[in-house]
């Protein structure tokens, strides 16, 4: 007789957790109606209005953790006044892009309800902001530094707010937001309910949390000790020659199965640089750094969501506020300069029950920096190996066809940028290494 091994059963779905009904129905419509696990541990108690902290990787579903039931307890919650135009609920993010893609996931999480909400954050003109909260807004997301020069302008009142989310609030702690939202948290002297979400737990945002939160329960969406990268992602890492990332680059980008794609460079100079070199071999790319204009960066970000490009090339910072399910590589064209940069890089591939490819190409003035993540991350990678653009493991561990060329089509512009330059034949590996 065969062992029989019991299937895992099905989370509960949104509208068995008391979510409502116009809610369930916006989120059937995305293909959305089970939760995820924190989704599931946060949901029965934040709709009750409890003060809880949520610990949970990139990835993970957060924003329906907070959002659905923040959307539910402004929409219809006995304890929240009733709506005049002033907010009442408040979400502070690390980054411009992250308030973006929040306050686009809660609109359509939203339906239609009858909530106004609006996203201010810098590098927009001060006046369509404003105008926009003196229409009368219900629902704010923002960054910090806008979030507070507006209130202390009077343009926004927080006097209201019966709802706050931190999302991302180690994120916000290495950029250095901390004092604004302590500043923040001052301001918000009533009785209000607090969601603080973060994927990792320093020091700080402990003592944060203790001073600022009634009594929260801390729900954590998965095992104490549990890995700090996705199981749904394959990390392959191996040495490169920095003559060589660029020809390697365009083998991965022509990898079976290969869909949305970041590539992850240090610098604005280098994010600038790559994206020209593989709009140059023929590939839909854009860019998104500190040297362009907020405009230009969502145009970037808006055209990387709806697939106008599927290369996007991108520095650390940019890049937090991409929060896109169906990435399937992520590509670290230079080794990230510590372990949490390279969770958070490849964390944005293997989201939500997907599985992805994270690859690392090692420079080897790089190896130092590598072996640190190792030792940190636990990763068993201390001496990744040594391969080249024309290395047969190379081609089999990414699952490249043989045919695979430096480039695919006529040059390109990258998006939204100049018209490319036409590509030179790359340099060859560096003599006495094998190229098989």
């Amino acid at each position: 007789m065969s062992a029989h091994t019991p299937s895992k059963p099905a989370s509960p779905t949104f509208a068995e957790l008391g979510v409502a009904e116009e809610i369930c129905e916006a989120l059937a419509a995305q293909g959305i109606t089970r939760t995820f696990a924190i989704q599931e541990l946060t949901l029965p108690l934040a709709l009750d209005g409890i003060d809880l902290i949520g610990q949970a990787r990139t990835g993970m579903g957060k924003t329906l953790g907070f959002g659905v039931p923040l959307l539910d307890r402004v929409f219809d919650a006995a304890d929240v006044e009733e709506l005049d135009g002033t907010p009442r609920a408040l979400v502070v993010v690390p980054t411009r892009e992250l308030a973006v893609q929040v306050g686009e996931d809660l609109a359509r999480a939203a339906g239609r309800l009858p909530l106004r909400l609006t996203t201010i954050y810098g590098g927009r003109p001060y006046e369509e902001q404003i105008e926009a909260l003196e229409a009368g807004v219900d629902v704010v997301v923002g960054t910090p530094g806008r979030v507070i020069d507006l209130h202390q302008r009077g343009d926004l009142r927080l006097d209201r707010v019966a709802i706050l989310v931190l999302d991302e609030a180690d994120e916000m702690l290495d950029l250095g937001f901390l004092p604004d939202i302590e500043k923040l948290l001052t301001a918000l002297e009533h009785k209000h309910q607090t969601m603080l979400f973060s994927a990792t737990m320093p020091g700080p945002i402990i003592t944060l949390a203790r001073s600022f939160l009634q009594q929260p329960v801390h729900i954590r969406a998965e095992e104490v000790g549990a890995s700090h990268t996705h199981a749904t992602t394959n990390q392959v890492v191996f040495q490169a020659h920095r003559m060589d990332k660029a020809a390697i680059t365009a083998r991965i980008l022509q990898a079976q199965g290969r869909g949305r794609t970041i590539i992850f460079a240090r610098t604005k100079r280098t994010a600038a640089d790559v994206a020209t070199e593989l709009a140059g071999r023929g590939f839909s790319v854009g860019s998104v750094h500190g040297d362009m204009g907020q405009p230009a960066r969502e145009k970037s970000l808006a055209a990387f969501r709806d697939g106008t490009i599927d290369i996007l090339v991108a520095t650390d910072v940019a890049a937090r506020g991409i929060d896109i399910d169906d990435v399937t590589h992520v590509i670290n064209y230079q080794t990230p300069d510590d372990p949490m940069t390279y969770v958070h890089r490849i964390g944005r591939t293997g989201r939500a029950g997907h599985s992805g490819t994270a690859v690392t190409l090692v420079g080897y003035d790089e190896l130092s920096k590598w072996k640190m993540i190792n030792e940190e991350l636990g990763l068993d990678t201390p001496e990744p190996p040594q391969w080249f653009s024309t290395s047969p493991e190379f081609f089999s561990a990414l699952s490249i066809p043989e045919g695979a060329q430096d480039s695919v089509a006529k040059p390109r512009r990258v998006f939204g940028g100049p018209a490319a330059a036409v590509h030179s034949r790359s340099p060859r590996p560096p003599r006495g290494k094998s190229r098989r």
